[in-house]
């Protein structure tokens, strides 16, 4: 008998069923929903599982894709990791004539590798900011120790063409590596990633995104492209903004002569117009799988990079973190820099004060972009540098102290006449030194640097040499980019004929 919940017998049921009625037509009917419940979780299973080796295969073949140059060229002694708040990404444009890509630049295909062009993109910690560097490949600089094909390593180079770093061991491929460790000498940053990009994929990476709009400031003719033609040749480029993809892109971001002055800095400007270009297609398609996938496609398959990058979901993830970077707040400028006769030489203290800025994640117009905001360091006591000379020398072992200084005595009115290291690092205080009859401008540089001592010299100038001391002592961050750099840079989002050539 059946009792209700108030304690109560239940009414009985005198209905009779029929055997095998209603009871079993529910189990039949509780057996097919079961079979459809369990039908329905094979078919999602099956799906998930389906969608899940897609998206492995995906991954698998992104991967394939990849290569990545040896990390064992890249120096021991380079910057400390975390010496940038933001972080940095070397892209070398590379001429070598390997795998097909001597169909697309001209020359032997079994020529050494050369870069073409070089930007250090450095992305700023709060992912909402970047600068390009452009390091024009005729610039004067030291070329590091960088290790050779048979496992040895080179000597120390000065007053070396910044391309022929890539180019040391002479290998068809290159050498991202070395031009790497001249970087990371040149700048004191670390450098986070390198990127390789070759002829063949960057022509692709243009087709992926439907062409890419430039704008030229006159006809161009194959000589302009090829100067050791004896005629004109037909006409490559129409004067004017038009859409340009493959071949036709690379023509465009190679032309060097028949245009501004002709030189290496006039191309740069065109190709800092043409990034900015190709990233603004990239934003105006749209960060969509149907747009991605493409375009990672044919990116992992156009790249070498270094070993951090050496997989899809780091390169894909990478690739995700500039996501918010505002076409805007992305800049081009050029390394400072003068003609030395026919190369092209460093000009300071603005390249020095350039590097210090990007150390503190401070823009082209002074802003923090760390994503924090801070209350700037105690510095030291407000002095007036006007009429003063001074060079600047690192008395330690800290990477980039002499920039650091070199800035904030600029950013004082003083002149830095130049930043090296000095002869021992092993200074715990900052020296001041100085010639006859300039010890009351000493102690205005010394009053820049708390707790450094004076002491006079034979030769004629002042120099101060920077001491652990100095190393150790909070400072304001640099106010900005240096005006002379800054007024030249070109945003993202800048009219594709704005500033389009040196001379």
């Amino acid at each position: 008998m059946t009792i209700t919940s108030a304690g109560r017998p239940a009414p009985q049921r005198h209905r009779q069923e029929r055997p095998g009625g209603r009871r079993r037509a529910g189990r039949r009917q509780g057996r097919r929903r079961g079979r459809r419940i369990r039908v329905a979780l094979v078919v999602c299973l099956s799906l998930l599982v389906l969608a899940t080796a897609g998206a492995g295969w995906l991954y698998l073949k992104l991967d394939g894709n990849i290569s990545t140059f040896d990390s064992g060229g890249v120096s021991d002694d380079r910057p400390r990791a975390g010496s940038s708040k933001g972080e940095n990404v070397l892209l070398i444009g590379s001429d070598a004539r390997t795998d097909g890509n001597a169909a697309l630049g001209g020359g032997n295909k079994d020529d050494i590798g050369r870069s073409d062009t070089t930007l250090l993109l450095h992305v700023y910690a709060d992912h909402r900011h970047a600068l390009a560097v452009s390091i024009p490949r005729d610039t004067l600089v030291t070329i590091p120790p960088c290790e050779l094909p048979d496992g040895s390593w080179t000597k120390t180079r000065t007053d070396t063409m910044f391309n022929e770093a890539y180019s040391v061991g002479e290998t068809a491929k290159g050498n991202p590596a070395c031009t790497q460790n001249t970087v990371e000498h040149l700048t004191g940053l670390r450098v986070d990633h390198t990127v390789v990009v070759d002829f063949k994929g960057f022509a692709r990476l243009t087709e992926v995104v439907g062409g890419v709009k430039v704008c030229l400031p006159q006809d161009v003719y194959q000589k302009d492209l090829n100067p050791h033609r004896t005629t004109p040749g037909k006409l490559l480029f129409k004067k004017g903004v038009q859409t340009v993809s493959g071949q036709k892109a690379l023509d465009y971001v190679r032309i060097r002569h028949g245009i501004g002055d002709g030189s290496d800095i006039g191309r740069i400007k065109r190709q800092q117009a043409f990034v900015a270009s190709l990233l603004k297609e990239v934003k105006s398609n749209g960060l969509t799988p149907t747009h991605l996938l493409p375009l990672a496609d044919a990116a992992t398959k156009s790249l070498t990079v270094d070993t951090g990058l050496g997989s899809a979901d780091k390169l894909i993830s990478f690739a995700m973190s500039l996501k918010d970077v505002d076409l805007h707040n992305t800049k081009f400028v050029t390394l400072p820099w003068r003609y030395d006769g026919s190369r092209v030489a460093i000009v300071e203290p603005d390249a020095d004060a350039l590097w210090a800025a990007l150390k503190s994640d401070r823009t082209i117009d002074g802003k923090n972009a760390t994503g924090k905001q801070k209350t700037p360091a105690a510095s030291a006591t407000p002095v007036s540098g006007a009429g003063i000379d001074v060079g600047v020398y690192n008395g330690t072992t800290v990477t980039g102290l002499a920039a650091r200084a070199a800035a904030a005595l600029t950013s004082d009115g003083f002149t830095v006449t130049g930043t090296a290291t000095a002869t021992s690092q092993d200074h715990p205080t900052t020296l001041v030194e100085y010639g006859p009859g300039e010890e009351s401008q000493a102690r205005t540089v010394a009053a820049a640097f708390p707790g450094a001592t004076l002491e006079s010299v034979t030769g004629a100038g002042i120099s101060v040499v920077l001491g652990q001391s100095y190393a150790t002592t909070p400072t304001a961050s640099p106010t900005a980019v240096p005006s002379a750099v800054a007024d030249g840079a070109r945003s993202a989002d800048d009219n594709p004929c704005s500033n389009l050539s040196y001379g």
